[in-house]
């Protein structure tokens, strides 16, 4: 059964048509409106918001090869709705282009030589309302899912960037205040070539996007041809030191800095797009993360973007988020972050079992509200020194508040996962929940009943898990099949803005 649905699926991604699976599931047929028994209300800084459920569900293949020869995998590490693509059609369903970024490539074995890139994917997303549950095969076609292309990221002089681990630093330029001279940078020693992980992804208005990674952990500007143009250096509390130097290995801790793979793994801009928001993913090495039972207090930085062409991003602001721990103390760490409104922001924070986990039982899959109106802005502080912690043993300083963080979108929910036939636990099979879910995107529903409905779209990242899969021309077996999936819920978020990604009347 599961190679028949593989094939199904594989079919339908490319073509759309010819089978049940290909045709999108029809909006009409089922309710127009959530269950009002789905609805989870919290309330932040006394405003509402609301959970409605799960409306979608849908994969890529984990065999699937886009046009560079690659297996298409890692999707999930970031995406973004493309702006002015989104569109509802008059047959209740909805259509558009998300752009989505891998990581550094197929490293189960070690880092690869993996070009950073992006692909477009369009889709088309058909809600289901009802309470009853679909079978897997029927969910499948409430997103439907059709590779489009893939950009290429280059860096100084056009040379491609690597996955390959920074076992070397590139000596900075002389005058930083010009944006083409660039900080100490995070090089392969085979090529010198620039080593990117990338996590975060946010997309200017201009064609422009801006790319976080984990090995500066820097964040990068890249022209709508995927060439660097500029670099973001953070504070020296967050960079890599062993021994007073700069080492942006992956494969140990430093003394200081972010943590080994803990980089900024969260990307999101406001909705003016002039202020940018990075998100370490746990606790700097001083602040307590080289410990998950002490790793919880992690940073949000704010940049002031509004002219990048010609000023270096300015940090203007920055921010202690104290992120969910499990019942045994250990931190679930974020995965993403995404402006909702002033100060008010989505943050993903998850445990890694599930489908290409260590476990098939996932305790803690979520989409969460950040409040930091209240908080403490530390930047420019003596906390920007790896001498000064924000916290010791897992105890915050007293002189610092942190933002407010309240429990809100369960990705994991038995009940919301059973309506499109997936589930969660054993057995290990095509339809058990992901374990790396690592982006979020919001689409507005164009309710005019509801105008503070949004669609709520993330992805997992795979690892590129594939018993076929290719990875620079060579083909390899990974011992398992994790497809790439993706998930559409319906939120309540009043304040929220998406403007920019409807597509513009021709």
């Amino acid at each position: 059964m599961k190679a028949i649905i593989r094939a199904l699926g594989f079919t339908a991604l490319l073509s759309q048509a010819g089978t049940s699976l290909g045709r999108p599931l029809d909006a009409r047929s089922s309710p127009t409106e959530p269950d009002p028994s789905f609805a989870v209300k919290v309330t932040v800084g006394g405003v509402q918001y609301i959970n409605k459920g799960l409306v979608a569900f849908g994969l890529i293949p984990s065999n699937f090869v886009e046009s560079t020869g690659d297996t298409l995998g890692g999707i999930g590490s970031a995406i973004a709705l493309k702006r002015g693509t989104f569109a509802k059609q008059s047959n209740g369903s909805f259509t558009g282009t998300l752009v989505v970024q891998p990581d550094r490539g197929f490293n189960i074995d070690g880092t690869i030589d993996y070009q950073a890139r992006q692909h477009q994917i369009d889709f088309v997303l058909s809600p289901y309302y009802s309470k009853d549950d679909l079978s897997f095969e029927d969910g499948l076609r409430t997103l439907q899912l059709t590779y489009r292309d893939t950009l290429l990221y280059t860096e100084r002089e056009s040379q491609k960037t690597t996955g390959l681990d920074a076992l070397s630093v590139r000596p900075g330029g002389a005058d930083l205040s010009n944006i083409s001279e660039d900080p100490p940078l995070p090089v392969a020693p085979s090529d010198n070539h620039l080593s990117v992980d990338a996590e975060g992804l946010a997309l200017n208005a201009d064609g422009t996007f801006w790319v976080s990674d984990e090995y500066g952990p820097y964040i990068y500007l890249f022209s709508p041809e995927g060439q660097l143009i500029e670099t973001i250096q953070p504070p020296e509390a967050i960079l890599p030191f062993v021994d007073g130097a700069l080492n942006f290995t992956s494969a140990t801790d430093p003394t200081t800095g972010r943590s080994a793979n803990k980089g900024f793994e969260g990307l999101t801009l406001d909705s003016t797009g002039t202020t940018l928001y990075a998100l370490l993913q746990s606790a700097t090495v001083q602040d307590g993360g080289s410990d998950k039972t002490t790793s919880r207090f992690t940073r949000l930085l704010a940049y002031d973007v509004s002219n990048p062409l010609s000023t270096r991003p300015p940090l203007i602001g920055e921010y202690v988020v104290p992120l969910p721990q499990s019942k045994k103390g250990k931190t679930r760490a974020a995965s993403e972050v995404h402006f909702v409104s002033d100060g008010v922001f989505l943050v993903l924070s998850r445990d890694g079992d599930g489908h290409g986990g260590d476990d098939a039982k996932s305790s803690y899959k979520q989409a969460d509200l950040l409040d930091i109106r209240g908080a403490t802005d530390i930047h420019g502080t003596d906390f920007d020194d790896p001498s000064n912690p924000i916290a010791v043993d897992g105890k915050l300083n007293k002189a610092i508040t942190p933002g407010t963080y309240v429990s809100f979108v369960d990705f994991i929910d038995d009940t919301q996962l059973g309506r499109f036939g997936v589930h969660n636990g054993k057995p290990v099979d095509q339809t058990l929940v992901d374990a790396k879910w690592e982006s979020l995107a919001l689409a507005p529903c164009l309710d005019p009943q509801f105008p503070d409905d949004f669609f709520l779209f993330t992805a997992a990242d795979n690892d590129f898990i594939s018993t076929q899969g290719i990875a620079l021309g060579v083909p390899f077996d990974a011992g398992l099949d994790n497809d790439n999936q993706f998930m559409v819920f319906r939120v309540t978020l009043p304040g929220a803005s998406a403007q920019e990604v409807l597509q513009v009347p021709q």
